[in-house]
């Protein structure tokens, strides 16, 4: 079992075991959320001074009697499943008075008192950046988020996001196809991977990142759980990029923390006929920062201005590593990063319903453009 101590020392005697004994009991009281469990702790200092505390005592520390009676009458055994849990390899509980509970996320309104961390611990104090958005991306913003986790991640930021579907989903494995780390925050307890589809993505992640909870293990997904993950994903980061989001969405709800954290928000623009864009503009005209390269976010990170980004760019017939004829570049040109009809592309190039055909697919087997429903046709994002 993986131990630690208030100051954060790794150790295994009976008596660290019943220390963290006592702050995981007092976590699963009914009624003692983030805040009434700091501000039990800023009156009697420990969880083991707040459970031998007299009913009156923690209702004089303005508590309800109803919560100072579950206090009271707490079954011990109601934590066996979090130890069981810490019997395995690379599990952790991370609790507030540790010395690398991450600073950040202690800056924030609501801090969790303790979190649940499987994989390494020592990175939730890594410099983070979190990337969010929908579900239900386009195709173009999967691989612009595929394409900025992994750049961003290679110049040393952490990737953190929420282990769900769609954006985040393509954010964990840029990071980790760039061979760098990712921090995943889940609603759930850390017995359980949501969505269960994801349970090959955690055990990547674990192997080299940390997946992070402040759910007790057994808890499942409700979905007021969601927000409160989703203001620990922004409290650790630096900043957050949000890549596409409808105006009620989670991810704006994220972004909300954000800015209430005093956290960078960065919004990427899409087509004013994508409703999956609308968020984003509404984030921008919110006092968001437009990001359009992964240079827009490094600048903005005071803390990374020494690092200094190719800024050439990569020239149409250099994508890819593939040399292509006039004709082709000429078509590329034409195609932009929002899709475009193939009878659009005829009127542009003046070229033949066959040729712009023939040279589409082309492009589309070597990677460089990508195909819509409709007919339609994009520009990728080159890795």
């Amino acid at each position: 079992m993986k131990v630690t101590n208030e100051l954060g020392d790794d150790i295994s005697s009976s008596f660290s075991i019943e220390r963290l004994r006592d702050w995981l009991i007092l976590w699963r009281v009914p009624g003692v959320g983030a805040k009434t469990y700091l501000a039990l702790l800023e009156v009697f200092k420990s969880p083991s001074a707040i459970l031998s505390a007299s009913t009156n005592d923690l209702k004089n520390a303005q508590l309800s009697d109803a919560v100072a009676q579950k206090i009271k009458s707490v079954d011990s055994s109601i934590i066996d499943p979090d130890l069981a849990w810490l019997e395995q390899s690379d599990c952790h509980v991370m609790c507030w008075h540790d010395d690398d509970y991450p600073v950040l996320l202690k800056e924030i309104p609501d801090p969790p008192p303790l979190l649940f961390v499987r994989g390494d611990r020592s990175l939730l104090s890594s410099m983070q950046l979190a990337i969010v958005g929908t579900r239900s991306p386009s195709p173009m913003a999967l691989k612009t988020t595929h394409a900025f986790a992994k750049n961003l991640a290679s110049f040393g930021l952490t990737i953190t996001s929420g282990l769900a579907l769609g954006v985040d989903q393509a954010a964990h494995y840029g990071a980790l196809d760039a061979s760098k780390k990712t921090i995943a925050v889940a609603a759930t307890g850390l017995d359980r991977v949501y969505p269960a589809s994801h349970k090959s993505l955690a055990k990547e992640i674990i192997k080299t990142g940390a997946i992070v909870s402040e759910f007790p293990i057994g808890t499942q997904p409700r979905p007021g759980y969601f927000p409160r993950r989703n203001r620990i994903i922004s409290g650790l980061s630096l900043g957050v990029l949000v890549v596409e989001a409808t105006i009620k969405s989670g991810t704006l709800v994220t972004a909300k923390h954000a800015m209430e954290q005093g956290r960078e928000v960065f919004a990427m623009p899409g087509s004013i006929h994508n409703p999956l864009a609308k968020g984003c503009h509404h984030l921008i005209r919110q006092g968001a920062k437009l990001v359009e390269t992964a240079d827009d976010v490094l600048e903005e990170l005071g803390s990374l201005s020494c690092v200094v980004a190719d800024d050439e760019g990569v020239k149409p017939e250099q994508l890819s590593g593939v040399t292509l004829e006039a004709d082709y570049l000429m078509l590329l040109e034409k195609i932009a990063f929002d899709p475009i009809s193939v009878d659009d592309l005829i009127m542009e190039t003046k070229c033949t319903a066959e040729e712009v055909s023939s040279m589409l697919l082309v492009l589309e087997l070597e990677g460089l453009v990508s195909s819509a429903p409709g007919g339609l046709f994009y520009r990728c994002v080159i890795d």
